[in-house]
């Protein structure tokens, strides 16, 4: 059995090898400094009283080295929760 080195190579496999919810709300408290609790993870960025365009800024600068991957920024300027975000970083 020989190997072709013509094949292409599998796309990495979603959350970037296993960056779970949990670990991404985690993220978000530890890394950006933002307080969220995982059952706001879902809420609408208007029911956060913290959130701003500042930690959205910080939140995808920092999750792109994280995650090991380019975060769709004209999509996640369409996000209307965190939860969203999360999806489309870790789904592209």
């Amino acid at each position: 059995m020989s190997i072709d080195s013509t094949a292409p190579t599998p796309a990495p496999g979603p959350a970037s090898d296993g960056f779970t919810l949990d670990d991404y709300v985690r993220f978000v408290n530890d890394e950006i400094g933002m307080p969220l609790a995982p059952e706001q993870v879902a809420a609408d960025f208007d029911e956060l009283p913290d959130w701003d365009s500042l930690y959205l800024l910080k939140l995808v600068t920092a999750l792109e080295p994280a995650i090991g991957r380019k975060v769709p920024v004209g999509k996640v300027l369409e996000a209307r929760s965190l939860k969203e975000i999360y999806e489309l970083a870790v789904t592209g």
